[in-house]
């Protein structure tokens, strides 16, 4: 005779099946996995373990404001609860709480859309299911990482001209000598190219040396 899988183990194998899923869609900013992505490398693993997800919204708000052109915008948030069901043993279940939000300019859609991101997040996350790239965090270093650097100060490139100077004085060398070297580090080739992260790094490098340089010729 036959054992019966428990509603776990079901899950389990599902689980196992699905480690990845590409995000085959594109916005203009991001590429996203739809929820047709998501359902469709689930839905048959689903049936094939005979298990159901049944969805119940058990609390939810509407908030309306109005955007830059004057159209009104409906924030639908919902709370559910999200119940698998084994069919072979219909008593087995297991539920989790879940939150789900919906952004909608004609007022009726709000609930299913926040419905359709609830449903596809939360298969993603209750599977571990891994989607490439460009996921919201790495979006985010990915814009920061476009983001035009904060450019060096007037006080910065005073301080560090007085480094290159003292620097200079303490090693016996030529003031554009030692800009060069330090300069270099950087991968700059002008005070003034430098980033105001690289400036403040570089003050603290020639600052540190300068110290150690000072100690050794006064021991």
């Amino acid at each position: 005779m036959a054992t019966t899988k428990t509603l776990f183990k079901k899950l389990q194998n599902i689980h196992s099946k699905v480690p990845y899923i590409q995000k085959a869609n594109k916005s203009t900013q991001y590429s996203y996995a739809g929820s047709s992505d998501v359902l469709g490398q689930i839905h048959n693993l689903m049936d094939e373990e005979n298990i159901i997800l049944v969805p119940e919204i058990t609390n939810h708000n509407v908030d309306t404001s109005a955007n830059r052109k004057g159209t009104n915008v409906y924030f639908t948030d919902i709370e559910m609860t999200m119940t698998w069901i084994n069919t072979d043993n219909p008593e087995e279940r297991l539920s989790s709480k879940w939150y789900a939000q919906g952004i909608d300019t004609a007022g009726e859609k709000g609930v299913g859309k926040a419905l359709t991101y609830g449903e596809k997040y939360f298969l993603l996350k209750f599977f571990n299911i891994a989607t490439d790239d460009m996921d919201p965090d790495s979006f985010q270093q990915n814009v920061e990482s476009k983001k035009v650097p904060e450019p060096i100060t007037k006080e910065q490139e005073a301080t560090l001209n007085k480094l290159f100077e003292s620097m200079a004085k303490a090693t016996g060398n030529e003031v554009s000598v030692v800009s060069a070297g330090y300069l270099k580090k950087s991968k700059a080739t002008d005070v003034t190219n430098l980033s105001h992260d690289k400036a403040s790094a570089l003050i603290e490098l020639v600052t540190h040396q300068l110290t150690k340089q000072t100690e050794k010729a006064g021991s």
